[in-house]
């Protein structure tokens, strides 16, 4: 597997590490097909009872790096392929963030079964900002997490949410100190793969099937707007202001 994303299987726990603390594990399209190959894997590898994944560095992910996203060729981007992974992912998925997690990067959040965050947090939902829609069906996890009130709140403001937020919100389950955030959620993780594989899978069977069909809907609807919104005036005039340095002007688009 690519350096960017490492893998360890500590006990029956593969840790899932984006691993370019440089660029805030902003992740390229080599990372977005590492992510869909190892989730797919780990699915299929008895050897594998829970999955953590985190972000090495000062922070746990940026989102997309925009300087990768346009060089796939025609077809599905791996973008999206990496989102059905691990939302097709069978077995308890924990997380641990900290510092910024950012569109692709806090969206992914929404599908584990267990959020720790650190103090130092900073999530975003900056599709607004950008003249986009949402994706890996953040549309309806964020609300089937939280209700759709705040959901809708942090998708049409933009605006950081931290740490204490993110647990009074329910996005997370705890916030640890940063020194603290791993060991943490390592533990949870091992608590967790102590349990029978099979039963464990069964479960998570049993608590996501009431969400299927709405995640699967969700991802088709959120494709289609995004093909939509993508290229558009507001969305060019968002990139273009991002770039300038200057605050969007959306008003006469």
């Amino acid at each position: 597997m690519t350096d960017t994303i490492l893998t360890e299987n500590r006990d029956g726990v593969l840790v899932v590490t984006l691993n370019r603390p440089e660029k805030k594990n902003a992740i390229s399209n080599a990372m977005w097909r590492g992510i869909r190959d190892i989730f797919s894997s780990a699915a299929e590898d008895r050897g594998v009872a829970c999955a953590l994944l985190c972000g090495a560095g000062d922070n746990f992910c940026s989102g997309v790096d925009l300087a990768s996203f346009t060089d796939e060729p025609g077809g599905e981007h791996p973008f999206e392929a990496a989102a059905r992974a691990v939302a097709d992912f069978d077995k308890p998925l924990v997380a641990a963030a900290q510092g910024v997690a950012i569109g692709g990067g806090a969206t992914v959040l929404f599908h584990a079964d267990i959020v720790y965050v650190g103090e130092s947090l900073r999530l975003r939902l900056p599709f607004a900002s950008l003249g986009l829609a949402p994706e890996w069906a953040s549309s309806y996890m964020l609300q089937a997490n939280i209700g759709a009130q705040r959901a809708a709140e942090l998708f049409y403001t933009a605006e950081w949410v931290d740490a204490d937020k993110a647990l009074n919100c329910g996005i997370a389950a705890d916030v640890l100190p940063d020194a603290n955030l791993f060991d943490h959620a390592l533990a949870k993780a091992e608590e967790i793969a102590q349990w029978p594989v099979n039963a464990l899978r069964e479960i998570k069977r049993c608590l996501r099937m009431h969400h299927s069909e709405a995640i699967d809907a969700a991802f088709g609807a959120e494709q289609a707007a995004m093909a939509r919104q993508a290229g558009s005036p507001e969305n060019i005039e968002a990139i273009t202001a991002f770039m300038e340095k200057r605050k969007p002007d959306f008003r006469n688009l």
